[in-house]
């Protein structure tokens, strides 16, 4: 666990996996329990500690963190007996720096996203736990 005056520490071997070009999978947890699960592509970035998805205004997972407000949430990437689940609070936004970040760090990780523009939305995880193997 970390809180705001302690970064969120990575270790070489994950940093490396995280960096990794695999999908992951995204799962939102609703106020009432249930699990909405999605395939995804995501960036770990370490200097902000933030896990970004990007994703458009219409996704169910945009309409849930939009309605919801903070969820739960855990990103999860597996390549063999590889793993990282990275989780904590997740946040949608559509501030266009922010999203333009994602998308930037998107592409070096896998390939020019399709132009979303004003529909652009980006998911924002703050990692407070880290499970895993690298």
């Amino acid at each position: 666990m970390t809180d705001a005056a302690t970064p969120f520490l990575v270790s070489a071997e994950m940093q490396a996996f995280l960096a990794e070009r695999h999908l992951a999978t995204l799962t939102l947890v609703r106020p009432d329990g249930r699990p909405h699960v999605t395939p995804v592509g995501f960036t770990w970035d370490s200097a902000a500690g933030l896990v970004r998805v990007i994703t458009w205004n219409g996704s169910v997972k945009a309409k849930l963190l939009r309605r919801h407000g903070l969820l739960q949430a855990a990103v999860s990437q597996v390549d063999g007996g590889r793993w990282a689940t990275l989780s904590g609070a997740a946040i949608v936004s559509a501030d266009p720096q922010r999203c333009a970040v994602a998308v930037e760090l998107y592409a070096e990780r896998y390939s020019e996203p399709k132009d979303r523009g004003a529909d652009r939305r980006v998911i924002e995880l703050t990692p407070t736990g880290l499970m895993g193997r690298a």
